[in-house]
């Protein structure tokens, strides 16, 4: 067997330089904590909060909206309050019909 091809310091250079290329592009890729993979992944997670964050400020304008209509509007809370809440007024009766099917 011939000892040169064991031994790393008779290779060529190109072939050093090959082999050293090919461990920092790996390195970089896969390995680092700011590898390629990782700011991929990064990026993907945060194009997802960006889509939620913008659904969550529309339900925020929304649940805004209906917080105004209820501080000035009193008939609408007082509906609010009867149908789901199941409050009356002092002195009513509230009759409970089931309907079946």
């Amino acid at each position: 067997m011939n000892l040169q091809l064991l031994n790393p310091l008779r290779w060529r250079k190109s072939f050093l330089l090959f082999i050293l290329g090919g461990f920092v592009v790996v390195w970089f890729s896969f390995i680092d904590t700011y590898s390629i993979w990782k700011r991929i992944e990064l990026n993907q997670r945060k194009a997802e909060l960006k889509k939620k964050k913008t659904q969550l400020k529309k339900e925020t304008a929304v649940l805004k909206r209906n917080i105004s209509n209820l501080e000035s509007d009193p008939f609408l809370l007082e509906r609010i309050a009867r149908e789901e809440y199941g409050m009356k007024k002092e002195g009513e009766l509230i009759y409970k019909v089931k309907v079946s099917d």
